[in-house]
């Protein structure tokens, strides 16, 4: 693989008119912002299931008990109540609500990313088959398959433009910030609403445990004595808009960079040389270089070959002085959702210069340098990264800039 390609040019700022994410740590952004703060992680051992694995995870409290909406009743599951949860947080309602009035239905994008949609739901309903059919309260085919999360929100919100799902695995509600602003740049659409859901079930826990990735103790990114990741479930949203004039807004999606490893299906290159291509493209598109960032939210699983690989990737790119980190000690590793999720922990850090540490971490692995800190910072800065990558070496990396 070579860096060697030429660069995209830059291209132009999206005003990001509001966020907010929902996990482990509580709902909306102030949730998230005052347990980094703290240091107070959102990992409890796992109660998920009929025959809970040993493990950590990071579940968000309520799920169970939350009721759609009558007229959305038919697409109740675990990962649209989460979906539901997330998206009435914050102020969004009327922040989307505003930019219709202004845009046009027609002319908002949806681009949702996932990785299970609504499996959840799919795997209990065969657990209760009936006579070889599923049972009468899961028989709705709105919910069983991959559009399940897009479909749901386009009749929650109303949305008539552009309605599409991204599914890249771990990457995929970070890859939808880059399909959205390229909707956008060819006039498809005039704004979006971006975000993803990921939920907590069997074929996540056991899966990723089939794989020998998960730790029976809480994750510690970037340790020395690491042994794998802890699995969460989380839901966000962001509104992004084309500006026009002088209406800049005061966070902006000012770059993104995506690549494929094509090394392993679930591994990365072991020197980030795909990692290293997308964090280039995203600098290259920002029209700024590594040494203006001033945080850089990490992918960081805690497991031993993706620590390593993102590690040399930073090593080799960035000054000694950028704060590189990763929050997947608070909410575990919430997979088509990380990317939203960590999204907002880098706008937080551009809108209150509080930069998160890593959580439960004490002996920095060797092959990190000086870039990844374990503890918390304090101070203004201008643009903020975030890494999100996907099995079969999908790789996204966004900028996002203070206007």
């Amino acid at each position: 693989m070579s860096l060697e390609s030429l660069p995209p040019p830059p291209m132009p700022a999206l005003a990001i008119r509001a966020y907010t994410a929902t996990t482990a740590l509580g709902r909306g952004r102030e949730a998230q912002a005052q347990a980094l703060r703290e240091r107070r992680g959102g990992l409890r051992r796992n109660d998920f299931g009929h025959d809970p694995l040993d493990c950590w995870i990071g579940r968000v409290d309520g799920l169970e008990s939350l009721a759609l909406p009558a007229e959305l009743a038919d697409w109740d599951c675990r990962n649209n109540r989460l979906a539901w949860l997330a998206l009435n947080q914050d102020g969004l309602p009327e922040a989307l609500t505003a930019l219709v009035a202004r845009r046009g239905a027609e002319r908002v994008a949806l681009v949702l990313g996932t990785s299970t949609a609504s499996i959840g739901a799919t795997e209990e309903a065969y657990t209760r088959l009936t006579d070889g059919r599923f049972p009468a309260d899961l028989a709705r085919g709105e919910i069983h398959q991959p559009h399940s999360l897009g479909g749901f929100v386009q009749r929650a919100t109303g949305l008539r433009g552009p309605c599409v799902t991204v599914a890249t695995a771990c990457s995929s509600s970070a890859k939808v910030f880059a399909q959205a602003a390229r909707l956008i740049a060819a006039g498809y659409a005039d704004a979006a609403l971006v975000g993803g859901v990921d939920t907590l079930c069997g074929s996540v826990l056991f899966g990723f445990n089939s794989l020998q990735l998960v730790a029976s103790e809480p994750c510690k990114p970037f340790d020395a004595a690491r042994v794998g990741l802890s699995l969460g479930e989380a839901g966000g949203y962001a509104l992004i808009e084309r500006i026009d004039g002088d209406d800049a807004g005061a966070l902006q999606l000012r770059g993104y960079g995506e690549s494929s490893d094509a090394h392993h299906m679930s591994a990365p290159h072991p020197q980030g040389l795909g990692a290293q291509l997308a964090m280039r493209d995203a600098l290259a598109r920002a029209g700024i270089d590594a040494a203006q960032v001033g945080y850089l939210n990490l992918h960081g699983t805690a497991t031993p070959a993706n620590d390593q690989a993102e590690a040399i990737a930073v090593a080799a790119m960035f000054p000694d002085g950028l704060h590189a980190s990763s929050t997947k000690g608070w909410t575990g590793h919430t997979l088509g959702a990380a990317g939203i999720v960590e999204s907002t922990v880098a706008l937080l850090a551009l809108e209150r210069g509080e930069l998160p540490g890593i959580l439960n971490s004490t002996a920095p692995d060797p092959v990190c340098g000086p870039q990844i800190r374990f503890d918390n910072a304090h101070k203004p800065i201008r643009y903020a990264m975030n890494n999100s990558f996907g099995f079969g070496g999908n790789n996204c990396s966004l900028v996002f800039g203070r206007a």
